[in-house]
């Protein structure tokens, strides 16, 4: 499971504006409707839903919301970096201002959750999301993404 699986270069946002973490659902659930052709209200509900499981606040400036959909076609990502960061009740207490976002068919299953460790192991790099923080060029990011996942050590990738 790579990057380029899931994130689109359309589905890249390089200065989101949020002030707050609900906000900031709403933002990423109406930018994922215009580009996956889905309901946003829908994708705002199962992201909302997940939530109050726990929070996809992972630390270090990091979430990575997700949840499952009726109707998707497939694994689908959007990446959003935050104009300011916004509290997100992270592990941490860290707020947020890098948010990876993924969207999944209801019977996704064990590639949710390889699709999730991808992308966590791809942000866990601290100076790779300072890289990540340092631009406002969506086209610039989407090309760190996708370098990034394809120059992850081997002995992840086999686990993916």
């Amino acid at each position: 499971m790579d990057i380029e699986d899931i994130l689109q270069q359309n589905a890249v946002i390089a200065s989101l504006r949020a002030t707050s973490k609900k906000q900031l659902l709403q933002e990423l659930s109406k930018a994922a409707a215009n580009v996956f052709e889905i309901e946003s209200r829908q994708v705002f509900e199962v992201l909302l839903e997940r939530e109050r499981l726990g929070s996809t606040g992972v630390g270090s400036g990091l979430a990575i919301p997700h949840g499952k959909l009726a109707g998707m076609d497939g694994l689908h990502g959007m990446f959003a970096r935050l104009e300011k960061p916004v509290e997100f009740d992270s592990i941490d207490d860290q707020p947020v201002d890098l948010v990876f976002l993924l969207l999944a068919p209801e019977g996704a299953g064990a590639d949710h959750l390889k699709a999730l460790a991808r992308i966590s192991r791809i942000l866990r790099d601290r100076a790779f999301c300072e890289k990540l923080r340092g631009s406002d060029n969506p086209d610039a990011i989407y090309a760190m993404l996708m370098e990034a996942g394809n120059t992850t050590p081997d002995h992840f990738r086999a686990a993916s």
